[in-house]
């Protein structure tokens, strides 16, 4: 099932979807509204049917679009939510990089892919590939993770990698 559910924060409109069974699968959301989290919806749902996690596109009223919303906010801790996520189509080595990052990686601060994956014994690149594919931004904080020369990338946008981090109270990243 999906939920979607529309936010304000600092004075921006945040859509927030989440696809769920009986836990979270995975999370999408836009700054730039309803049209364009729809694309957002579809390349989620394309990505966990790719990872043979069944989809369901029946609107569900939940409570994981206020969830993911209060994480987003300073709420709910990142850590204490991940007892939301079902991990259903991640592989092992992604989700000991999502659980390691959520928990060592605090709110207002940043980590490099170098940093992470020393932490991790592993390569920056494998780092960077499970963070292109985490389904569950915001709540495993991927926008967190930035290159030792500047911001880096960010799916969907490099702008709402900089607004988190703006919201998080980030300062030197975000330009």
């Amino acid at each position: 099932m999906i939920s979607i559910e529309k936010f304000e924060i600092f004075g921006r409109e945040i859509w927030i979807a989440v696809f769920f069974e009986e836990k979270i699968d995975g999370v999408t959301f836009s700054l730039d509204g309803c049209e364009y989290l729809m694309e957002r919806i579809n390349s989620l749902k394309a990505l966990l049917e790719r990872r043979n996690v069944s989809v369901n596109l029946a609107e569900e009223k939940s409570d994981y679009p206020k969830i993911v919303y209060n994480v987003l906010v300073g709420d709910i801790e990142n850590q204490d939510a991940l007892r939301f996520l079902s991990f259903r189509g991640v592989t092992p080595f992604e989700k000991k990089v999502y659980e390691v990052l959520t928990k060592k990686v605090k709110r207002g601060s940043v980590i490099t892919y170098g940093e992470l994956a020393k932490m991790l014994s592993t390569s920056p690149r494998a780092v960077g590939n499970a963070m292109k594919r985490n389904p569950y931004p915001i709540i495993v904080p991927c926008h967190r993770v930035v290159l030792k020369s500047g911001l880096g990338d960010y799916t969907p946008k490099r702008e709402y990698k900089q607004f988190l981090l703006e919201i998080e109270g980030v300062k030197g990243w975000t330009s």
